[in-house]
């Protein structure tokens, strides 16, 4: 499979945060405030629409440490490999094309943009996982149409307009009337 760049799904993809972390931030501290006022944890759980379970952790949090407990931790997950600007290089390069870069073909792999990362930026990665890198620069995959190198487009183009409407069945004269 080829990876070309598609503009839509950049925009959209690039700036979607996977979770909303401010309005989640935002219901915890809501819960604070309803913990200090003395509302039931079932109160607090219907009222922001959450569950038991969650209240009653964050009411444990709430009451250890109080308030700044239930303030966001920061980043979830894993820190990325590559940083923004070196994510950057790696697209630029990736937009020069795989001819540019010392592949024989025009056609970008995933083993191929794993080469260019590793090359370009010290970063190993596996080609299977090259695909989130892709992904959250905006790229998706795309097959290629094979078409043959002797294929010839004016004989195409003549046997469509001409050729095909005469040897194309047409329906009985019987059926017509």
């Amino acid at each position: 499979m080829s990876i070309i760049l598609d503009m839509e799904t950049q925009k959209l993809q690039r700036y979607r945060p996977r979770r909303d972390f401010v309005g989640m931030e935002r219901r915890r501290l809501a819960a604070a405030t309803l913990f200090t006022q003395g509302i039931s944890q079932a109160e607090v759980a219907r009222q922001l629409s959450v569950s038991r379970q969650a209240v009653h952790v964050w009411f444990a949090c709430w009451n250890k440490r109080g308030r700044r407990a239930l303030a966001a931790a920061g980043r979830a997950g894993r820190k990325p490999r590559l940083t923004p600007s070196q994510l950057k290089r790696v697209e630029v390069i990736l937009l020069k094309g795989p001819r540019a870069n010392g592949f024989d073909t025009d056609l970008w792999n995933l083993p191929r943009i794993a080469d260019v990362i590793t090359r370009l930026t010290n970063v190993r990665y596996h080609s299977g996982h090259v695909w989130r890198v892709m992904r959250q620069l905006g790229w998706s995959a795309q097959k290629p149409q094979p078409k043959a190198r002797e294929r010839d487009e004016a004989a195409i183009s003549h046997w469509k307009n001409r050729t095909w409407p005469a040897v194309k069945k047409k329906p009985a004269a019987s059926r017509l009337s």
